[in-house]
């Protein structure tokens, strides 16, 4: 992709002096999975600061009080012409090389303001503010070879021209150096000004893998004191990596960009399906823990109006299908970043999204594990934080209706019978000596187990 050159430079405000690290305990930061919404799967990179607004206050309006709080901006608030062809795009750069927001799509940025006016109308809806970013330092920043806030240097000290990101060239890579470091402090130091509280990273968790600038990315963030969540994309990010990755972030993803499709999709081969990620989830469950978070990506439920990937239209996934993909987050404990458009979302959406008993799944269970999987059957279980019982969720992952039958003991629980409610029913199932249930294809169950004898 070819750069276009730079359209506007603007000199930032003297900056306010963030708090010290040394003096500010950040703490418990993420101890539940992240629960929000992301641009990217509604809007790509055409997002506007009107629709991001109304987008929050019905998030605040309708799920806030179930656990959603993230309110995250993807790719682009850079780039003034979005639509153009990419070899076209023009980009929004600060006088020491900062990416800043666009006023023509988000016009409270204007006279230096970047994103803190937005941030401050998100926090005062009770939610909280993110934005996405391509790892890296501006190609425009470094061409004009332009100065490093609060340090010594410039774009050409930090810059490795050798690297660029293979599917998004407006960056180059970031040497492992204190010029580089002190580039990622600059940034940061800027989104702490803005109130950020999420920073979803990008092209940095897999093809490829940048462990230096993820480290120093992080150590950027901890300087400043405030608590910002570091979410790491694309995936799969290798099982290798996630005492790395894990030790730096709160998130990462463990799989490529995840579209609305069941099985293999020919029209984007890098795009993980729903039916692949039952074996994903099941290698990385061993990973969950307060803090850290393998991350299964956005939920592209409801209508997708101008999709990252091209195509509006409402979610290809069939209502079981739907459920299926909520109730596997859940069991697996993923962040839940719904990616369908907040304001066309009708009931049925709505509902997946506000079931108490199924969030509390993914947000307040331990011992999160597959305890069967085969070509067409997948078994969960887990157990709730503070109480006695179960949850198990059970699968149909093949392509007919079929009977799950198991005994209690092949599924690893000791007891003879057990009551049975019925999470997304809302509804007690009676007691039962062993497992059994009927499934349409692709259909899922979600149990709470208690009273074993």
């Amino acid at each position: 992709m070819k750069i276009a050159l730079l359209i506007v430079s603007l000199v930032l405000l003297a900056p306010s002096h963030p708090r010290s690290p040394d003096n500010t305990q950040i703490g418990n930061l993420a101890s539940t999975p992240p629960m929000g919404w992301n641009s990217w799967d509604s809007y790509g990179r055409t997002l506007t600061e009107e629709q991001f607004k109304a987008s929050a206050r019905w998030m605040a309006k309708h799920l806030k009080r179930f656990g959603w709080e993230y309110m995250v901006i993807d790719e682009g608030w850079y780039i003034p012409n979005p639509e153009s062809d990419p070899k076209d795009y023009k980009f929004l750069l600060s006088e020491d090389g900062r990416f800043l927001p666009v006023p023509v799509r988000f016009p409270s940025a204007a006279n230096n303001a970047g994103f803190r006016p937005v941030a401050d109308y998100i926090h005062s809806l009770g939610l909280k503010f993110g934005i996405h970013i391509i790892r890296g330092i501006p190609r425009d920043a470094v061409a004009r070879n332009l100065p490093i806030a609060d340090s010594p240097f410039h774009a050409q000290d930090a810059a490795d021209q050798s690297d660029t990101c293979p599917w998004n060239t407006y960056n180059y890579g970031v040497k492992n150096s204190e010029a580089g470091q002190a580039y990622y402090d600059s940034i940061v130091k800027l989104y702490a000004r803005w109130q950020v509280d999420f920073i979803k990273a990008d092209c940095i968790a897999d093809h490829p893998y940048k462990p230096d600038e993820i480290r120093m990315l992080a150590n950027a963030i901890r300087k400043t004191g405030r608590p910002i969540v570091l979410s790491l994309s694309p995936g799969p990010t290798a099982l290798e990596h996630a005492g790395e990755v894990s030790k730096y972030a709160q998130m990462w993803r463990i799989c490529d960009d995840f579209w609305d499709h069941w099985g293999a999709w020919e029209k984007h081969e890098w795009s993980q399906s729903l039916h692949a990620q039952f074996a994903t989830t099941a290698k990385w469950a061993q990973y969950v823990a307060p803090g850290s978070w393998p991350d299964a990506d956005m939920l592209p439920l409801g209508y997708l109006p101008k999709p990252g990937d091209g195509e509006p239209r409402k979610t290809r996934f069939t209502p079981d299908e739907q459920r299926t993909l909520v109730t596997l987050w859940s069991i697996f404990r993923s962040p839940l970043i719904m990616g369908g458009d907040l304001l066309s979302a009708d009931n049925w959406t709505e509902s997946l999204l506000t079931n108490p008993e199924v969030i509390a799944v993914d947000q307040h269970s331990r011992v999160n594990h597959a305890v069967i999987t085969t070509d067409t059957t997948a078994v969960w279980l887990a157990e709730p934080e503070g109480e006695q019982g179960y949850y198990l969720a059970v699968f149909n992952i093949g392509d007919s209706e079929q009977t799950i039958q198991y005994a209690w003991k092949d599924l690893g629980l000791t007891g003879s019978s057990y009551a049975m409610r019925d999470l997304w029913e809302h509804k007690n199932a009676g007691s039962a000596a062993s497992l059994s249930v009927k499934l349409r294809p692709h259909a899922s169950v979600l149990y709470r187990l208690t009273g074993a004898r």
